[in-house]
């Protein structure tokens, strides 16, 4: 869904550019492969105690948002993308991430 949501924010962000579209692309995809990384980090490696579990499920986190926030250092300070496509890349990524975990948890 994250995947989804970032190649529509790069089509609207198309109508500014091909930089801008290229900036939308890069900061959803610094927030999707950042939320991949925490769910393998917190889910790979079989069953274990509650304590173990928790360290791992902060562990992706922390991995989580350093993948995002070097992502989006590279796309805005290295490669010179406008940085406001950028965050609306992530952002959208973000809350697709957040509206897929929240639908999955209704009860019909």
């Amino acid at each position: 869904m994250q995947t989804v949501a970032t190649l529509l924010a790069a089509l609207v962000c198309l109508s500014f550019g091909a930089q801008a579209a290229l900036g939308g692309l890069v900061g959803g995809a610094a927030m999707t492969l950042g939320s991949a990384l925490a769910a393998w980090g917190a889910f790979s490696g079989g069953v274990v105690g509650a304590e173990a579990a928790f360290g791992r499920l902060l562990l992706g986190l922390a991995a989580k948002w350093i993948v995002v926030v070097a992502g989006l250092l590279l796309a805005i300070a290295v490669w010179k993308l406008p940085a406001l496509p950028v965050l609306a890349g992530a952002a959208v990524a973000a809350s697709a991430l957040l509206f897929t975990a929240r639908s999955g948890l209704r009860r019909d």
